[in-house]
């Protein structure tokens, strides 16, 4: 990965407080960045910072990692455009730290740096800590991401990250091959610690906004446009999602799971959903509004908005899907209360035996039902 470093004859200017630069161990060197808007890609290593200017433009032309130990900070304001699909993407390594500052009326943009935007332009934000996940094992293993080939997981359910705030990012989803897909924000075993708030995911070709495993509380969370899920969670996922609103969504609004190899993989997932609005839109909806997958795990959620499907909850067969099912059966999963809009005739696909998993009531959802909710104006696109 040397090509990637940080270097004079690259696109970066080393700041040094405490020693001289040369072309031999410029890359190994402590201390701030200066990053060339021009051509933003490359490695910060343990020790380095970089803070980036809003009044620059950064045209992301290639991969971006933040490693462990070292900061990026994005001020309010900062706009950041891609380039060259799955080579492109900004990635947080395990102990890496980043900031994003933005606010209501003036976010941070990461974007599509093509003169016709789409989705699939580029791969994304990609966030890894060392918070629990079933993916590697019971006892704190880690695993690989599937995008950016970098570990994550962990005993450390504490981790943090950083502090991301007011930051939309727009048509990502750069496909690898019909399996493999970035998403806009993917965070693996993302600690607690980190602050996750006001993120949008705008025109995606595959999930808006993904977290596998982890233990992060997300609030404010916005998905328009996705051509998958709009938010899903899987792999001993732990935390709390709260306040969010789906909008366009070609599978189903959210997806839920424990674990695609073995749904009664330990740790279980254990999810607090709150204040959801999911609408269908334009797009399929193909798998409908909330789907219980792969064992689903626990699911705890309030105030669920549902509407424009024709089923709410979408689960497979005690038979194909047995762990599922269970969690459903046992009183693992409950939604108090839940509202299915005109559109649904099938309110759920669960045919078990518990018949008080949850209650419909008349909901507001994200803050104001099928609309948008009033902590979404000014920093978001498409509501």
């Amino acid at each position: 990965m040397k090509k990637l470093l940080l270097s004079a004859l690259s696109f970066a200017v080393l700041t040094l407080a405490s020693c001289s630069r040369d072309d031999d161990n410029s890359t190994n060197s402590s201390g701030p960045v200066s990053i060339n808007p021009a051509d933003f890609k490359g490695e910060l290593l343990s020790g380095q910072s970089a803070t980036l200017d809003a009044s620059q433009t950064y045209k992301l032309t290639g991969s971006f990692i933040v490693r462990g130990g070292a900061t990026l900070t994005i001020p309010a304001g900062t706009k950041i455009e891609a380039t060259g699909g799955t080579a492109s993407y900004i990635a947080i390594a395990q102990d890496g730290l980043l900031y994003v500052n933005g606010t209501a009326t003036n976010p941070v943009v990461m974007t599509s740096g093509n003169t016709v935007k789409a989705t699939g332009d580029w791969g994304g934000l990609v966030i890894c800590g060392r918070a629990n996940t079933n993916k590697g094992g019971s006892t704190g293993q880690t695993a690989t991401s599937e995008v950016g080939d970098l570990t994550y997981g962990g005993t450390d359910n504490t981790d943090s990250s950083g502090v991301i705030r007011y930051l939309r990012v727009e048509y990502t989803g750069a496909a690898f091959n019909g399996d493999k897909e970035f998403n806009g924000v993917s965070l693996f075993g993302v600690g607690s610690g980190t602050v996750f708030e006001y993120v949008q995911a705008y025109m995606s070709g595959d999930d808006g906004i993904e977290f596998f495993g982890g233990t992060v509380n997300a609030k404010y969370l916005v998905a328009y446009h996705s051509e998958d899920d709009a938010v899903d969670f899987a792999d001993g996922f732990t935390g709390s999602l709260d306040y969010v609103y789906i909008k366009e969504v070609a599978k189903a609004g959210v997806e839920g799971s424990n674990n695609g190899d073995n749904g009664a993989a330990t740790p279980t997932t254990d999810a607090l959903l709150k204040n959801f609005s999911i609408i269908k839109g334009s797009l399929a909806g193909s798998e409908h509004g909330m789907y219980l997958k792969e064992g689903a795990g626990k699911w705890t959620c309030e105030n669920i908005y549902i509407d424009g499907f024709t089923k709410g909850l979408k689960i497979k067969t005690a038979a194909e899907d047995p762990a599922a099912n269970t969690n459903v059966d046992n009183g693992n999963v409950t939604f108090n209360p839940i509202y299915f809009g005109a559109s649904i005739t099938t309110p759920s696909e669960y045919a078990g035996t518990n018949t008080t998993y949850l209650t419909e009531g008349t909901n507001n959802g994200a803050g104001n039902g099928a609309g948008s909710p009033s902590w979404a104006a000014g920093w978001t696109l498409g509501l």
